[in-house]
């Protein structure tokens, strides 16, 4: 078994936040209806319309943001940078990879060609050694440090103490059974950037498990818990189970199931589950943030 990798005092996060905001709303995502991703789609394509909500988070006192590396995200950081005062508690819990834009990279550019597209702009040569000898030697972990590194550099010089890998990874990887990859992952967000790593997932007793085969102590692991088990792989019970017997951090998206359960009934039922220290959720306007926030203190 690998040697548990224990987070470091100047590594750990102070309990996160009861509320994350997402982003959901921002890029058209919408797991029950394709014609209201697109409408959201629409209505945010400028940047001043995303603000407008991000603003009216912060007045309800929701300043984390929990959001892709989406392209756009680079504007919104630029906008927080730019304006110190207004956002001077406001923190980013990036997610990692966007997969699209690297799809779409690696069809236009090819994989070397993708890869230099995304490369930091900090230490531009020596990421493009890095990059080049890492797909010659085929460097899981140089490939894997590389593409973080290209991801952060959206958010320099805002707060990230959480960086999250991506479901789309993590849950490719736990098929693939490897184990390495999460390490390196946890290992190069703690030591580079002083912030502890996230894992989100679509199956959270089967994460969980690979987790304690390679040490993670109390990894902090987000999935989707709700009163429906709407998308949750291995079943509500397993879940449960989960959240009232194994050591871990936990973080709930979706819990609302998409608007298939009214906000009272599903943060009544989330609220009352054990060890969840924060809700993801998305929102459009500052009357559905202002009922959330309103729900959470009144049941969580």
């Amino acid at each position: 078994m690998t040697t548990q990798i224990a987070p470091s005092p100047a590594h750990r996060t102070d309990r996160m936040p009861r509320l994350l905001f997402g982003d959901n709303q921002f890029f058209g995502v919408n797991h029950m209806s394709e014609e209201k991703a697109r409408q959201q789609a629409m209505r945010f394509q400028n940047l001043d319309s995303i603000v407008r909500v991000l603003d009216a988070a912060c007045d309800e006192g929701i300043d984390t943001f929990m959001c892709t590396t989406h392209d756009r995200i680079g504007e919104i950081c630029a906008h927080v940078r730019a304006n110190p005062e207004r956002y001077a508690d406001f923190t980013f819990y990036p997610c990692m990879p966007y997969a699209h834009k690297y799809a779409d990279a690696v069809t236009e550019d090819g994989m070397l060609g993708a890869i230099r597209r995304f490369l930091p702009e900090e230490g531009l040569f020596n990421a493009a050694f890095r990059g080049g000898r890492a797909l010659a030697t085929k460097d899981v972990e140089g490939i894997i440090t590389l593409l973080v590194d290209a991801e952060m550099a959206a958010f320099r010089g805002v707060r990230t103490p959480v960086i999250w890998l991506q479901n789309v990874v993590v849950d490719l990887l736990l098929g693939l059974d490897f184990k390495d990859a999460f390490s390196i992952f946890d290992e190069h967000v703690r030591t580079r950037y002083g912030a502890e790593p996230g894992y989100i997932t679509m199956n959270l007793p089967r994460a969980l498990d690979m987790f304690d085969d390679i040490g993670l102590v109390n990894p902090i692991v987000c999935s989707n818990i709700n009163k429906l088990g709407f998308r949750m792989s291995g079943g509500i019970e397993e879940y449960q189970a989960a959240l009232r017997d194994r050591q871990f951090r936990a973080v709930a998206m979706s819990v609302f199931a998409s608007g298939a359960i009214p906000p009272r009934e599903a943060l009544e039922w989330v609220c009352s589950q054990p060890q969840i220290e924060s809700i993801v959720f998305g929102a459009s306007s500052r009357a559905n943030i202002a009922q959330t926030a309103e729900l959470v203190a009144e049941f969580c």
